[in-house]
């Protein structure tokens, strides 16, 4: 139970990194904006054709009587709707990350440039970072369509369906929306795909201490735009937690200025002012 805490308070911690470095979050908000547009087109046009969804799916109640036919149908649109923003959730993160990908790779290496060390770089060029954020995105929606439509189908067990299934599909966002924001610092550092998620596996707790809430905010209109940067950020700061990474989070920021960044946008000389720690 500890865990939760703990990765609640790296969401809080990288909302309020973002809030000190103002710059930061308006370089962050970018993306999701370009991003919103695209999904809230994408629902509003779900919302209207999600009765018509059901009722092409149900042909064999055409002859039901009322009220059976509109709880069936009603249900079923509302089940359409709902596993269309759980993909929405998911989904929403990944494409704004993959539009936003120099963006958010720069933010985080404020991030790891704030807590003291060394900065991990891919070395990669953008189209082979691009094309490996694709190819991973991609897995890990195989993995939540597979989930989306095991959940899906358990929403018409009465109680369960409407009470567990809905906590349990909270979980599952919650632990793949922690993979893609920690992907971006973990792919700096040269972790794949399935270290990455064994990574997450061995601190569970903390993962979903740290996703399930942003899942939960997400779903408010808007919300999910203006804590995309600070999420990233927190994710980067439980990315190095995750590898065991040493860092001063709380060193002061009187330091003189050969030895830290203020956050701000990084100069030119890329790693230029980085205090680099022995190993």
């Amino acid at each position: 139970m500890r865990d939760l805490g703990v990765g609640f308070g790296y969401l809080v911690k990288g909302q309020k990194w973002v809030a000190k470095h103002g710059r930061w979050f308006g370089f962050g908000l970018l993306p999701g904006l370009v991003t919103l547009v695209l999904y809230a087109g994408a629902l509003v046009g779900l919302g209207y054709g999600a009765d018509d969804l059901a009722a092409w799916a149900t042909p064999f109640a055409d002859d039901w009587t009322s009220p059976w036919l509109d709880v069936l149908r009603g249900t079923l649109t509302a089940l359409v709707f709902v596993f269309g923003l759980f993909l929405a959730v998911i989904t929403f993160t990944a494409v704004t990350l993959l539009v936003g990908q120099p963006f958010y790779e720069s933010l985080s290496e404020a991030v790891d440039r704030s807590e003291g060390g060394e900065v991990p770089e891919s070395g990669l060029p953008l189209w082979r970072e691009l094309w490996i954020s694709a190819r991973d995105s991609l897995r890990i929606l195989l993995r939540v369509a597979f989930y989306g439509v095991l959940l899906f189908a358990c929403g018409f067990i009465p109680v369960v369906g409407q009470t567990v299934v809905p906590a349990v599909g909270f979980c599952v966002s919650g632990f793949f929306l922690t993979e893609e924001l920690t992907s971006v610092a973990l792919q700096r550092r040269g972790v794949e795909f399935k270290e990455r998620l064994r990574l997450l596996r061995g601190r569970r707790s903390a993962v979903l201490g740290f996703g399930v809430p942003l899942t939960l905010a997400f779903l408010v209109p808007l919300v999910a735009v203006f804590l995309m940067p600070g999420a990233v950020a927190g994710a980067t700061l439980m990315a190095r937690d995750l590898r065991g990474e040493d860092g001063d989070a709380d060193r002061d920021d009187d330091a003189p200025e050969h030895v830290r960044h203020d956050g701000n946008l990084p100069p030119s000389g890329g790693d230029q002012g980085v205090q680099h720690l022995p190993h």
